[in-house]
């Protein structure tokens, strides 16, 4: 899973800048934080924005690992039309993807004084949640679901939050849905398999990993994803050769001990 880093900038979608969970509650899920996949934020926008070119090149800026543009895109909506939805929750995505987590609460915010139910602002707010308090995530997520019930980025994310409690019954059964709305999506395909990995079904997650880890465009991520798995699997040796091709020694023996922690505390 990759979450929000808190203080430092992160490329849009969010990726390996990651902050451990600060609550001591939380603690026992942190090694599960490098694993999992945020689903891409580009969707959390609302889609009726008068400004409506303007919002589609943000987010495409954003898809694109842009969000500095996105934002300097975005403003010239919101100086002509300051509270537009629209416009406001892509600017909070990409506060969001910069690590700017108050200025992104204060645009989900902004939102959500006019209209309390937007599954964007609170989609938005949940995922600022994730890495410090996955239950109050959890929540805000399901509020996001409650008004748009078929959001795959939401419920692969509120997955997320379930397996960050060690709530991976759960965890499964949101990433399971997702699929059953779009079977495309990589995000909670790869959050599935680990977190059935975690919960002692771990050839299986090799099992769905291994092709999208083998496909000749395959990132370290999603290679990384199936050594997790195949540590969990008890397959060491093997896991330790996957990760040696983007790892030092140190490094990949790191690598090894966390997803061993991860599986122990599920």
């Amino acid at each position: 899973m990759r979450l929000p880093c808190r203080g430092r900038s992160c490329h849009y979608p969010v990726n390996a800048c990651l902050q451990p969970l600060s609550s001591t509650h939380y603690m026992r899920a942190a090694p599960l934080i490098p694993l999992l996949v945020l689903a891409a934020c580009g969707s959390t926008a609302a889609n009726f924005s008068p400004e409506q070119a303007n919002i589609d090149t943000a987010r495409a800026a954003l898809r694109g690992g842009a969000p500095q543009i996105a934002l300097q895109v975005v403003a010239g909506s919101l100086q002509r039309r300051p509270q537009d939805e629209a416009a406001l929750i892509v600017q909070g995505d990409a506060l969001t993807a910069l690590g700017r987590y108050d200025a992104a609460q204060l645009s989900y915010n902004n939102v959500l004084q006019r209209n309390p139910a937007s599954p964007g602002a609170l989609l938005g707010l949940g995922r600022i949640e994730l890495t410090s308090n996955p239950a109050s995530a959890e929540s805000l997520l399901l509020a996001a679901l409650r008004n748009d019930p078929r959001n795959t980025s939401a419920l692969n994310d509120l997955g997320v939050a379930r397996d960050l409690q060690n709530h991976h019954a759960d965890a499964q059964a949101a990433y399971r849905k997702a699929l059953g709305l779009d079977p495309q999506s990589s995000a909670a395909m790869v959050n599935l398999a680990l977190s059935m990995a975690m919960t002692g079904q771990a050839d299986a997650a090799v099992r769905m990993l291994r092709p999208l880890a083998s496909n000749p465009g395959a990132t370290p991520k999603l290679r990384h994803d199936l050594a997790a798995a195949l540590t969990m699997a008890g397959r060491r040796q093997e896991a330790a050769q996957i990760l040696s091709a983007d790892l030092s020694p140190a490094e990949v023996r790191q690598a090894l001990d966390a997803y061993v922690s991860a599986r122990a505390k599920r």
